[in-house]
């Protein structure tokens, strides 16, 4: 009896699929069989869990117990009390309080096990995540390539997990005499460098730092390559936002700051190296044009392509300014 639960996905679909092998390594003439616990009918698992007529040994998967029918619940429920040897049961749950009761009960049975499979909130999660993908794959990587993943492709797992296995892959792991080759964060650039998230952060990086012509560099080669307007100004309105937070803090440690704050000692590190040269007022100046450009490029104005440009201006002005 085995429970997955939690709302990562990637991480679930990896504990499934563990099992899955685990048991085909014992059983090589495994049968899997997947339900849907949402569209469950009574009477399909006790067809499934009860004994073969040859003594097949066999896998059943529960998908979606989140959202399982009464049906489902009262099966598997009832299931617990008379599993059989040869037959691996996994409920796959992905968080909520349905079913509850069910959950207990597989807890609380010896010998059953839990995979719990939470969602990487916060930054530090999400590098550690990183980390522990490049760990595994035996690759070592330069100062930097982390926080160049975590900047260009965000926080979702999934796409982390397989940025880095395209990296592992494409990146030579020798040099032409034999040396190991380390990746780096030119290799993250030409990979990735490309995403509408990089391309944005390179111009709120510019902006920030008050170099007006430098941003609008950018930012008018973003807009020529087709970068939509919408994800330039989220950027902008990240790198403030983290500029503020920080400010705000006041002093610590990186890393007690980016325990309370949610973020990544890197990241506060970075966001107060940004906030030399910005006044309170400055940063409250910045945030308005950033507002109103966010309203602008939703909807809200006739433009998009001028309410960036427009923040864009603003918060150098106001960089210059302070």
């Amino acid at each position: 009896m085995v429970l997955v639960s939690g709302s990562e996905g990637l991480l679930a679909d990896r504990a499934v699929e563990r099992v899955r092998a685990l048991a085909r390594e014992q059983h090589p003439d495994l049968e899997v069989v997947t339900l849907d616990a949402g569209a469950y009918e009574a009477g399909q698992l006790a067809l499934w869990t009860s004994p073969s007529l040859f003594g097949e040994p066999r896998l059943v998967v529960a998908a979606g117990v989140e959202g399982a029918s009464d049906a489902f619940v009262a099966d598997a429920t009832a299931a617990l009390d008379d599993l059989q040897d040869d037959v691996h049961l996994v409920l796959r749950h992905g968080g909520g309080q349905r079913a509850k009761k069910l959950l207990d009960a597989v807890r609380a049975l010896p010998g059953s096990v839990v995979v719990d499979c939470p969602a990487a909130k916060n930054a530090g999660e999400q590098r550690a995540f990183v980390e522990e993908e490049l760990r595994e794959a035996r690759r070592p990587v330069a100062p930097g390539v982390v926080d160049a993943l975590l900047l260009a492709i965000g926080s979702d797992l999934r796409a982390l997990a397989a940025a880095c296995a395209q990296l592992v892959a494409d990146v030579p792991a020798q040099d032409p005499s034999g040396r190991a080759v380390r990746i780096t964060e030119d290799d993250v650039e030409r990979y990735y460098g490309g995403r509408a998230e990089v391309t944005g952060f390179k111009v709120a990086d510019a902006a920030v730092a008050g170099h007006r012509e430098e941003a609008l560099r950018l930012l008018r080669q973003a807009l020529e390559s087709g970068v939509d307007p919408v994800p330039l100004v989220a950027a902008l309105a990240a790198k403030m936002r983290a500029m503020v937070k920080v400010g705000a803090a006041g002093r610590g440690p990186d890393h007690e700051l980016a325990r309370q704050l949610g973020m990544a000692p890197w990241q506060v590190n970075r966001a107060r190296a940004e906030l030399r040269g910005w006044t309170p007022d400055a940063l409250a100046d910045g945030i308005t044009a950033l507002a109103e450009a966010d309203t602008a490029v939703k909807g809200g104005g006739r433009d998009p392509v001028y309410a960036v440009e427009r923040a864009v201006l603003a918060i150098t002005s106001a960089r210059a300014a302070s």
